[in-house]
């Protein structure tokens, strides 16, 4: 099989991974802000870059496909 096959790959949403963070991992002057929470879920680009820090898994994912971006989890 050596049919080339072209990727759609502009007209496709960007990929942004979720994944969990523990609040003690964090900052100081962001674990003040986060309450009694132990673990919140942060969404990277796929660059690595952290693009937001929300308080649960579905919020994230949700937050995601509000922004036109497809979310996956990451282990």
């Amino acid at each position: 099989m050596e049919t080339k096959y072209e990727f759609e790959t502009q007209t496709q949403r960007p990929i942004v991974y979720v994944r969990p963070v523990s609040a003690d991992d964090l900052p100081d002057d962001i674990r003040e802000q986060v309450g009694g929470l132990d673990t919140l879920y942060a969404v990277h680009n796929s660059d690595g870059e952290r693009l937001a820090l929300v308080r649960d898994r579905g919020m994230a994912f949700m937050l995601a496909r509000q922004h036109d971006m497809t979310p996956v989890t990451v282990h």
